[in-house]
């Protein structure tokens, strides 16, 4: 995105090895931008509606993780929000949720913090791991300490030789990092490098565009969200 300029998402169902508009996404000059490449998770189609990144408005979303039982999630929203789902994922329902706490009048950070918070609860195991990019910040959830990957996780990633080994050990994982010249990376494992920070555990971490500037909100007392 340029300054002041919403996201403009672009998503495809295919793999970002062979499609082309992956490649010239990646060859766009942006002022912020945010990659998602992902496995489905398995029971979910493989579908244009429910690839990240998700839009809404002015305000994109992804999310690296697993909410079950779905229909548990599902009945986190309210009808009216519920009503606006388009896909099959947990990921779609998740942004659904911030979106609802948007609506009460919470700015995006605060929102953030509060459904993580509300996540951590019912799902304390889950990977609560997403960014959010709009207009004038990029914020991050980092919410995986108790996080772990399936038996079937495991044995599918142990099919592809190439993968970083830290896959096995701290997949969920988020580092960060500053270049010389000034731009603030974060990764996850596969993309971030050993001598990169890790970013603030449990918490959610909002960046502003404008001068790079961060700040976090600890999930621990995070508040409970309202309908």
């Amino acid at each position: 995105a340029q300054p002041g300029d919403a996201p403009r998402v672009e998503r495809s169902a295919d793999s970002a090895a062979s499609d082309p508009g992956f490649a010239a996404a990646m060859d766009t000059p942006v002022r912020s931008a945010m990659v998602h490449l992902r496995w489905a998770t398995p029971g979910i189609p493989v579908a244009e509606c429910n690839a990240h990144p998700f839009q809404a408005g002015d305000l994109a979303f992804e999310h690296n993780g697993s909410l079950k039982p779905l229909d548990d999630l599902r009945a986190m929203l309210s009808p009216e929000f519920r009503a606006q789902l388009r896909g099959d994922t947990d990921s779609e329902i998740y942004f659904a949720l911030i979106r609802e706490q948007l609506a009460l009048g919470f700015d995006l950070h605060d929102a953030a913090a509060r459904v993580a918070g509300r996540l951590r609860v019912e799902f304390p195991f889950a990977s609560l791991n997403a960014i959010l990019l709009d207009a004038e910040q990029l914020v991050v959830v980092h919410a995986s300490a108790r996080s772990i990957l399936s038996e079937r996780d495991l044995s599918e990633i142990s099919r592809h030789p190439h993968l970083p080994d830290e896959h096995n050990e701290d997949y969920f994982a988020l580092r960060w990092t500053r270049t010389r010249d000034g731009v603030l990376l974060i990764g996850s494992t596969g993309v971030a490098a050993d001598d990169w920070r890790p970013l603030p555990a449990e918490a959610v971490t909002a960046i502003r565009l404008d001068d790079g500037s961060s700040t976090s909100i600890e999930l621990e007392g995070s508040a409970v969200m309202q309908h």
